[in-house]
């Protein structure tokens, strides 16, 4: 036998009622001056939320309303699709990372994980009921359609944006491989809306990419957090040793720029491959469970080289726990500008009465080793790179004294030295070679003076090194 909603809601206020206290129900029906009665209320709903019982007043507000809708909506709607969109109105009301999920959801939420899936490409959150893109992941649709970090989203194929859930969004941005669909976006600094037309595909992402800038000076690059990242770059710093010709690094830049985080797991692995010792992160919530601590293991893959860190506004949570672990323990210099700041985790909670639902609700905070959250605070670099494109001065070309007419000999026979600059480009084609100073400099500022910042710490170390080694001989 089925009973309808409002009978259903209403039992349920009444076993409420009686959960309350003789003595305290008595006292709300006795007399019939007003102001006893607004007192009695009063001490029952705080005795209510002491108990953490539902409030009555609350509950009879919730039936009505849903029997407005019922009797009054200009179509028919059905209680189980009320309950649902209340359900999920509760969880978008706490932040913008809690969310119900159904039995789809659950899975799109494994196949993110993997670092296969399909769609465009970008990490999302919601801001003013907009979409706001956290950012692009390399490689991908929207990486090569120019979506930026930063960039609000406001219409999907003409459709407003505004009155859709996170999860109705994401939802319509995926679709069939190479199905289009239109993104209207607002973006700092342009005057209009821009219409973007972004082609869908299926998403791998390869999480590390490696590169030698020069001779023993690497580049890491971490696009996402997937579960198996960290084994990636311990297998990735091995094989930029073999690439020096003596077997040793100098130095790394790891980037983290328009990282938009993925698996806690994996950014503590990360942020051990480069220490020793030590706190990584620990997390604080209101139940037990919710209350961890990772620290870092007894070896360095990295056996202690110079450090370097890239970090944006697209850097995000798993990003920023590597950041200021490594930033605390002052093994790393970051440069570029504060990261995003979402330092909240996210709990998926199954339901006792449907396994195939749950919750994904946020249950924690970030903290970096000396304490610091990062929720909405973000991780803020030693060195702040502004946003600057640099472009070569024509016709700069120096006079030197090899350039006057009889000028003399160095005494060895050497001719003058050839202007690297004018074979700038010969060899851009060829794969695995190290980037010229001036190419990257021209194509990627940042880590341009990352790798400054690099060459000078590595100095530095050597000098320090040199300096020990002496005195222990004259010891």
């Amino acid at each position: 036998m089925t009973f309808r909603l409002n009978r259903l809601i209403q039992a349920v206020i009444m076993t409420l009622a009686c959960s309350y206290t003789l003595s305290g129900w008595a006292e709300g029906q006795q007399g019939d001056k007003k102001p006893a009665q607004d007192s009695a209320h009063q001490q029952q709903q705080a005795s209510a939320d002491k108990k953490g019982l539902l409030p009555l007043e609350d509950l009879r507000t919730f039936t009505e309303v849903m029997q407005r809708i019922k009797t009054a909506y200009v179509e028919e709607v059905d209680d189980k699709t009320l309950l649902e969109d209340a359900i999920k109105g509760m969880l978008s009301g706490l932040d913008p990372h809690s969310a119900y999920l159904k039995p789809k959801d659950f899975k799109e939420l494994e196949i993110n994980t993997s670092g296969q899936f399909g769609g465009l490409g970008m990490e999302v959150g919601m801001e003013n009921g907009h979409i706001k893109v956290v950012s692009p992941i390399d490689d991908t649709p929207a990486h090569k359609a120019g979506i930026q970090a930063g960039d609000l989203i406001i219409r999907l194929d003409d459709a407003p944006v505004k009155g859709m859930t996170l999860m109705q969004s994401v939802e319509k941005m995926r679709g069939a491989p190479g199905s289009p669909i239109k993104l209207t976006i607002v973006r700092e600094g342009t005057p209009k809306p821009l219409d973007i037309t972004v082609k869908r595909a299926i998403i791998k992402v390869q999480s590390v990419k490696t590169k030698t800038l020069e001779e023993g000076y690497g580049y890491i690059r971490i696009s996402q957090f997937q579960s198996d990242t960290d084994k990636e770059l311990l297998e990735d710093i091995k094989k930029l040793k073999k690439e020096q010709k003596d077997g040793k690094l100098k130095g790394l830049v790891l980037d983290l720029r328009n990282n938009p985080g993925g698996v806690l797991q994996a950014a503590v692995g990360v942020a051990d491959a480069f220490l020793d010792q030590g706190l990584i992160v620990y997390t604080k919530g209101r139940f037990p469970n919710s209350e961890l601590r990772f620290n870092a293991t007894a070896t360095d893959p990295s056996e202690g080289v110079p450090l370097t860190i890239l970090i944006n506004g697209g850097s995000a949570s798993a990003s920023e726990i590597v950041a200021g672990a490594l930033q605390d323990h002052h093994r790393a210099i970051l440069l570029g500008s504060t990261s995003f700041g979402k330092g909240s985790v996210q709990t998926v909670l199954p339901l006792s009465v449907d396994s195939e639902r749950g919750l994904k609700l946020t249950t924690a905070l970030y903290y970096t080793p000396n304490g610091r959250s990062i929720q909405a605070e973000g991780i803020k670099p030693d060195i702040v790179l502004p946003q600057v494109k640099v472009t070569p001065v024509e016709g700069s070309s120096q006079y030197k004294e090899a350039d006057l007419k009889g000028h003399l000999s160095n005494g060895k026979g050497h001719k003058a030295p050839k202007d690297s600059s004018k074979d700038k480009g010969k060899d851009k084609g060829k794969k695995d070679e190290p980037i010229k100073p001036e190419e990257l400099l021209e194509k990627d500022y940042p880590l341009s003076q990352a790798l400054n910042v690099l060459k000078g710490m590595y100095l530095k170390s050597s000098v320090n090194t040199a300096k020990a080694t002496k005195t222990a001989a004259e010891e």
